[in-house]
């Protein structure tokens, strides 16, 4: 707890969490612990994550591992767009449990890093600088998972999105403007688009909605928008926070 706290800078809060899972040996634990609330954009800008555990892995199964979990959590995060060189995810481990996984028990662990790891990224944009709102972009139907994750990262990492979001503004413009700049290729005339379980796009047209439903969605602290593409069975999800006159007060004024 206490490393946790030492290598806080503008965080707000803590960033650790804890599992265990129950192999056929005994209980493999597993713990970690991240730092980061700006400059955070996808490839771990200004971001430090630690993973440890007591299992007996190979270094180059450990690698596997963590990258196939980063390149699901920690690269699909966006504060503000900014990156620095300051980046890193380091996964330790020493053995001391004495088992060794194999079949199950080793997809199992890589699960719950995973789930660990999308957690710790969580945890970082819910601490963005001055985020009033936490937002979770998924996007499915597409041809490929880079598709999908090039669309959900951009959407998250739109400033008109974000700035919409903060305003509790239904423009779903936006988020069609920020799918079409992704570098990805769609078929605009096929996108659905949600925001929680409203629809507000069809087929590519906007759609008569419930605008007081719609504000209502979005004053939540925690809000989600989907885009169906309607091309293939690949999805991915992102994370990100809106953009605040906080955040600007924080900037305005920070060196370090």
């Amino acid at each position: 707890h206490r490393a946790a706290l030492a290598i806080m800078t503008t965080d707000t809060a803590v960033k650790e969490r804890a599992c265990e899972l129950s192999c056929q040996g005994g209980v493999i634990t597993l713990g970690g612990m991240a730092k980061g609330s700006g400059m955070i954009h996808p490839n771990m800008g200004t971001m430090l994550g630690f993973l440890t555990t007591d299992a007996n892995i190979a270094a180059e199964e450990l690698q596997r591992i963590l990258r196939e979990a980063v390149d699901e959590s920690f690269n699909m995060v966006t504060v503000d767009g900014d990156t620095s060189t300051n980046d890193m995810v380091l996964f330790l481990a020493n053995g001391a449990s004495g088992m060794t996984l194999s079949g199950e028990d080793l997809f199992n662990f890589e699960k719950m890093v995973k789930s660990l790891c999308v957690q710790l990224a969580q945890d970082i944009v819910r601490d963005g600088e001055g985020a009033s709102k936490f937002m979770e972009v998924t996007v499915s139907g597409a041809k490929t998972k880079e598709a999908a994750r090039k669309i959900a990262k951009s959407i998250c990492g739109s400033s008109l999105v974000k700035t919409a979001l903060f305003g509790e503004d239904a423009n779903w413009g936006r988020i069609f403007t920020a799918a079409g700049y992704a570098g990805a290729e769609f078929d605009p005339g096929l996108v659905d688009i949600f925001l929680g379980d409203l629809i507000v796009a069809q087929a590519g047209i906007g759609v008569a909605f419930s605008e007081e439903k719609a504000k209502g969605i979005l004053s939540l602290r925690d809000v989600h928008i989907r885009l169906n593409l309607h091309l293939g069975e690949e999805h991915a999800t992102a994370w990100g926070c809106d953009l605040t006159h906080e955040y600007v007060t924080i900037n305005g004024s920070y060196r370090s």
